[in-house]
């Protein structure tokens, strides 16, 4: 009896354990992406705090994806918005060190592919002459692969519309098929309902923006 009564004790000792933690991950999570959603923060500096916070969550969660998903998104967005191209390859390696963490705990994962998607295309940033074709030509394969997985995502449509819109013509860029892209975009944003409060939400405004610019 004593026995079955320890392991009793036992096991809702480590349910209570359990529960402080994800808790505690879900308490810490909710802030960061809530940081996210403030657009004051969106500056280079404030993102690569902000992934710093992030990759701390991931190394005590080593088995959820989404710490190591938003440190990469930081890097990636932050190198991206940098002024000049000195700092681009370090943050683009950066996320892609952290997006491949993300991937091996949730393979197949059509917001991890859109992540990917974007490191691509800001190593083209460095030398569009020379990394254009191979970077452009990856980032566009990692949108079809996320449209597989997944065809109600609109960030799939927002990156393939906002890849339109900044691509020269002649390199085969068109505004009038973005149009077309953040239309379908916005569509999916309308009825996109996120797996959890901090699961991936972001783009819906900036499509809108990039839109408002067409018409």
């Amino acid at each position: 009896m004593k026995r079955i009564l320890f392991s009793i004790c036992l096991l809702v000792g480590l349910a209570s354990f359990s529960m402080a933690q994800s808790a505690q991950y879900e308490g810490a999570m909710t802030k960061q992406v809530a940081l996210l959603d403030d657009s004051t923060n969106f500056n280079p500096d404030k993102l690569l705090e902000i992934a710093n916070t992030f990759e701390r969550i991931g190394a005590a969660e080593k088995t959820q994806w989404l710490p190591f998903y938003y440190a990469s998104y930081c890097y990636v967005m932050s190198s991206l918005m940098q002024k000049n191209n000195d700092k681009v390859d370090d943050l683009s390696d950066k996320a892609a060190v952290n997006i491949e963490q993300a991937e091996a705990i949730s393979p197949k994962n059509d917001e991890i592919s859109c992540v990917k998607s974007l490191i691509a295309t800001s190593r083209i940033r460095v030398d569009p002459m020379s990394r254009g074709m191979k970077y452009g030509m990856e980032s566009a394969s990692l949108l079809v692969q996320a449209n597989q997985i997944n065809q109600e995502n609109p960030r799939v449509y927002m990156l393939q519309g906002q890849s339109l819109f900044f691509t020269p013509e002649q390199f085969g860029g068109s505004k009038t098929e973005a149009k077309k892209k953040f239309e379908v975009a916005l569509q999916k944003f309308s009825t996109f309902k996120p797996a959890s409060s901090i699961a991936p939400h972001w783009g819906e405004a900036y499509t809108k923006g990039l839109l408002a610019q067409i018409k």
